[in-house]
């Protein structure tokens, strides 16, 4: 029986991360190496991520950035660009649907018919998925890591998705710089305004703190 509200969300926290495991996913790396995985979010472009993608490599920071199927029809100029540059490509799905609301086959469908599309188009296979809205369960997970790929979670994310209701970009970079954490895998959305303006600040102020960005290619457990 747990007393308290922070112990009972450490223990939900503590179930969520093994069961994620066990079916070999991720969500953050190893607790000695100052090491920080750079990920976004996108499901649609919003026109930040040309600004986005200078900054990474003006910084030369590599980053991974799921996308749907409709970011890729209406943004492929963006996705090769990010190919071209070194990043990462991971799967958002298709319809960016819950991945517990579907069947077996509705799963694979909204993983593969992107993931084939991707390859058609740039002779290029994605490995890393990230479950719509952070949600899955052990049935989409089990799914998941039967097509070959690897579920993507996170150890950092705040609210920065919401274009109408965007975050002060100085209470944001605040709150970004001081839950860095070793193995970090951070969350960001590339429709934010505040994140694209916030950004190149942070990777330099993380470098200053000894903090080193990397790709999903070299995570450590």
């Amino acid at each position: 029986m747990f007393n308290n509200k922070e112990e009972t969300d450490k223990m939900n926290a503590f179930k969520i991360i093994k069961i994620i495991d066990t079916y070999e996913g991720i969500a953050m790396g190893n607790k000695y190496s100052k090491y920080v995985y750079l990920t976004f979010d996108n499901g649609y472009e919003a026109g930040y991520t040309p600004k986005i993608l200078a900054v990474l490599k003006e910084n030369q920071v590599p980053a991974t950035f799921f996308i749907t199927a409709h970011y890729l029809n209406t943004a492929s100029d963006l996705v090769k660009q990010m190919i071209d540059e070194g990043h990462t490509i991971g799967n958002h799905t298709v319809n960016h649907k819950s991945m517990p609301d579907l069947s077996e086959e509705k799963i694979k469908k909204e993983i593969l018919e992107l993931h084939q599309t991707i390859y058609d188009k740039f002779n290029y296979e994605m490995k890393y998925m990230r479950p719509p809205k952070g949600e899955f369960s052990e049935k989409s997970l089990s799914v998941t890591n039967s097509l070959g790929y690897k579920t993507v979670m996170w150890s950092f994310a705040y609210e920065d998705w919401n274009e109408d209701k965007q975050p002060e970009e100085e209470k944001s970079k605040a709150k970004i710089l001081n839950n860095l954490h070793n193995g970090e895998i951070m969350l960001l959305h590339g429709n934010s305004k505040t994140n694209t303006n916030i950004l190149d600040s942070i990777i330099k102020e993380a470098k200053q703190m000894g903090y080193e960005f990397k790709s999903l290619d070299e995570f450590q457990n």
